[in-house]
C-alpha cells in the first residue's frame, strides 16, 4: 500500500513537472515568436542632404535588431513635399514614421499622430522644442534637431578678397560683395529655382525682424497690418536685389543641389542656407573653411541675429499596427539615447541635438556657431509655421516673377499682400 502511494505520488509529481515544462515551453515559445518576428518599418525622410548617413544609421540599428527591417524613402527639395504623403495616407499605406513641422500642420495631421508623451526622451528635450508638437498636455513628435540659417561663407575666399570684418548691415554686405567681385570671385551662389527658399527662408527674415512677429501676423489676419506698406518687406527686396546683382547666373535654373555644389567647389563665396548642408560640404570639400553669419536686410546692426528653430519632428503613424508603433518608438528612442545613435546623429548627420544630454562637438563648424548663437539667445524666430496653408508657395512664385523682371517692387509687395488676404 505504501509502495502504491509512493508510485502515485511519483507519477503525480512527474505529471505536474511535465505539465509545467510544457506550459513553460509554450510561454517561452510565444515570447520568442514575438521577439523574433520580422517587422518592416517604413520611414519617410524629408532631408535629401542626409540620405546616405541616415541609411547608415538605419543599418546600424538593423544590425542590433535583426528582426527589424527599416525601409527609408527619402524625399525633399520641393515646397509641397507632403503631397506624396497625403496620397499614401488616403490610400491607407502611409509610412510608420514620418515628419511634421508642428503648430498648425500638427493640428491638420492630428488623426495620424501617435501620442508620444510617455517616451523617455521627452524629459531630455529642450523644453521650447516641444511646444510646436504639444497639444492639451500631450506630446506628438520628437524634435529632429535644431537648425540655424543665414549666409554661409567661404573664409578663404573672404581672405582672398581682403574682407577683414564680417558684414553686419546691408551696405556692408554690398561692400563685401563688391570686393569679392573685384577679386574675380562670384559673391553669391543663388538657387532661386526652389520656391521654399524664397517663400520660407527669405520671407521669414522680414517677419522675424518685426518688433513682435506674432502680433504682426495676428494683425495681418485681422486686417490691421499690411505687407505692402511694411518697411521690413521693402528692406527684404533690397537684399534680394543685392543677391541678384552679385549672384551667379541663371538663379531660376539653379536648384538646391546645384547651388550647394557651386559653393562647395569654391565657385561662389556665400550661400543662403543653413547648418544642414554640412554633410554635403564635408562630402564634396571636407577641408573647406566655412562660417555662418546673420542675414542683414537693412543698416540696423542691432538686428544681427541668426534664425534658429526646430524645423521638423519625427512622428509615429497612429493608423499603423500596434506592433509597428511599438517598434517605431523603440527606433526613435534608440536614435537619441544609445551611444551609437548619438554618434551617428552628431558625427554623420551633423545635427545640432535638440536634447540637453547630447553634446554637439562633432557636428561641424556650422553647428558649433549656430549653437553659440542659440545659447547666447541671439536668435530670431521662424514664423512660416503660422502662415496660412499654401501661401509659402505663392510667396515663392511671386518672387520668381520679380526675378524674371515681370513685376516691379511695388507689384511684388502687393502680390504678397493679396496672397495673404485671399488665404484668410
Amino acid at each position: 500500500m505504501r509502495k502504491d502511494i509512493a508510485t502515485i505520488c511519483l507519477i503525480g509529481a512527474l505529471s505536474l513537472s511535465l505539465s509545467a515544462c510544457q506550459n513553460k515551453t509554450k510561454t517561452e515559445l510565444e515570447e520568442t515568436t514575438i521577439d523574433d518576428k520580422e517587422i518592416t518599418l517604413n520611414v519617410r525622410n524629408p532631408k535629401v542632404e542626409i540620405a546616405s548617413p541616415f541609411e547608415q544609421l538605419v543599418q546600424a540599428y538593423e544590425r542590433e535588431h535583426p528582426n527589424i527591417n527599416i525601409e527609408v524613402h527619402t524625399v525633399g527639395g520641393a515646397m509641397d513635399d507632403f503631397s506624396d504623403l497625403k496620397a499614401q495616407m488616403a490610400a491607407g499605406n502611409g509610412p510608420d514614421i514620418f515628419t511634421n513641422p508642428g503648430y498648425e500642420s500638427a493640428r491638420v495631421w492630428n488623426d495620424y499622430l501617435e501620442d508620444l508623451s510617455d517616451q523617455p526622451w521627452v524629459d531630455d528635450a529642450y523644453e521650447e522644442t516641444l511646444t510646436p508638437m504639444t497639444f492639451d498636455g500631450s506630446v506628438y513628435g520628437m524634435p529632429m534637431n535644431l537648425e540655424g540659417y543665414g549666409f554661409i561663407y567661404n573664409k578663404d575666399l573672404f581672405k582672398e578678397a581682403s574682407i577683414d570684418s564680417l558684414p553686419s548691415t546691408l551696405n556692408e554686405l554690398k561692400a563685401a560683395s563688391e570686393k569679392l567681385k573685384q577679386a574675380g570671385i562670384t559673391p553669391f551662389a543663388t538657387g532661386y529655382y526652389e520656391e521654399w527658399k524664397l517663400g520660407d527662408h527669405l520671407m521669414n527674415i522680414a517677419f522675424a525682424q518685426q518688433e513682435d512677429p506674432a502680433a504682426f501676423i495676428k494683425g495681418l489676419n485681422e486686417g490691421t497690418e499690411t505687407i505692402s506698406n511694411n518697411p521690413k518687406f521693402k528692406d527684404l527686396l533690397q537684399l534680394i536685389d543685392v543677391t541678384l546683382e552679385y549672384g551667379s547666373e541663371d538663379p531660376l535654373s539653379t536648384d538646391y543641389s546645384m547651388e550647394v555644389n557651386t559653393f562647395a567647389a569654391g565657385e561662389a563665396a556665400m550661400i543662403l542656407q543653413g547648418n544642414w548642408i554640412q554633410p554635403m560640404i564635408d562630402q564634396r570639400s571636407p577641408n573647406m573653411s566655412i562660417g555662418i553669419l546673420p542675414i542683414p536686410i537693412n543698416d540696423d546692426p542691432d538686428k544681427e541675429a541668426l534664425v534658429v528653430n526646430t524645423p521638423s519632428y519625427w512622428v509615429v503613424n497612429k493608423q499603423t499596427t500596434d506592433e509597428k508603433k511599438k517598434e517605431a518608438k523603440k527606433f526613435l528612442n534608440w536614435m537619441v539615447s544609445s551611444e551609437k545613435g548619438i554618434t551617428y546623429m552628431t558625427e554623420r548627420l551633423k545635427f545640432i541635438p535638440a536634447f540637453k544630454h547630447i553634446e554637439s562637438d562633432d557636428s561641424g563648424p556650422l553647428a558649433e556657431q549656430t549653437m553659440q548663437y542659440y545659447e547666447e539667445g541671439n536668435t530670431m524666430s521662424s514664423n512660416w509655421f503660422d502662415f496660412p496653408v499654401g501661401i509659402r508657395e505663392e510667396f515663392g512664385s511671386a518672387t520668381q516673377l520679380y526675378i524674371k523682371n515681370q513685376i516691379t517692387h511695388d507689384q511684388l509687395l502687393q502680390e504678397y499682400q493679396k496672397s495673404w488676404e485671399e488665404a484668410q
